[in-house]
């Protein structure tokens, strides 16, 4: 089997090697687009342009499954990829809207996102179809793709973000952005035991089997 994996930055990199752990034979081929990294401040028709670019040696490896390992991506382009590229089967990462729903004990979620994803028509549709009835708080994540991707961590900004979310009464933090997979472990120390940390790595490879499964 060969997956292909795809993200702006360096976010791709934790999940191929989520994915090398519930594949281990698997053939896994990582591209990413750092000369144009961070997506989440770009407009769509921008994002759907370079992340066409960017996959085109994953299309021409003829990979049984391509991985838009972006949020952003996801939200604003595999639409528009799956239109282009008939034959080939995409997976994307979404923000965890229903399972963060399923495990709130407070009624509070917080999302860690890009803005672009949380402007997007795919993160509106998620929370209006999981999200009702939930106090879903959105913080100002912008900045956190770029410091990660450049190894520039402000962790104060960081902890105080998080700080904010827990005392607002979020016992669930949703990562919705691949770059922040590299910070998970600090996000979970940092919420001392009152939230949850979910990002979607491990359910990946269970969509991935799925899909292959279906003809």
């Amino acid at each position: 089997m060969k997956l292909g994996v795809f993200d702006s930055g360096i976010g791709g990199e934790a999940v191929a090697n989520a994915l090398q752990v519930t594949y281990p034979s698997a053939e896994i081929l990582i591209v990413n687009d750092k000369a144009h990294v961070p997506y989440g401040d770009k407009p769509a028709a921008d994002v759907i342009r370079l992340a066409d670019t960017a996959i085109q040696p994953l299309l021409t490896a003829q990979c049984d499954v391509i991985v838009l390992a972006c949020n952003t991506a996801t939200a604003l382009a595999i639409e528009a990829l799956r239109y282009r590229y008939p034959q080939q089967k995409f997976i994307g990462i979404e923000p965890m809207i229903k399972t963060a729903a399923s495990l709130t004990q407070t009624g509070i979620v917080a999302v860690c996102a890009t803005p672009a994803t949380l402007q997007s028509k795919r993160y509106h549709e998620l929370t209006a179809r999981f999200g009702e009835g939930l106090d879903i708080i959105e913080p100002n994540c912008r900045t956190w793709a770029h410091m990660i991707e450049h190894n520039q961590l402000n962790h104060q900004l960081i902890a105080e973000t998080i700080q904010a979310c827990c005392d607002r009464g979020a016992d669930v933090i949703v990562l919705g952005c691949t770059h922040y997979h590299w910070i998970k472990e600090d996000i979970i120390a940092l919420t001392k035991g009152r939230a949850r940390v979910i990002e979607p790595s491990e359910a990946i490879g269970r969509r991935i089997q799925a899909l292959l499964a279906t003809p």
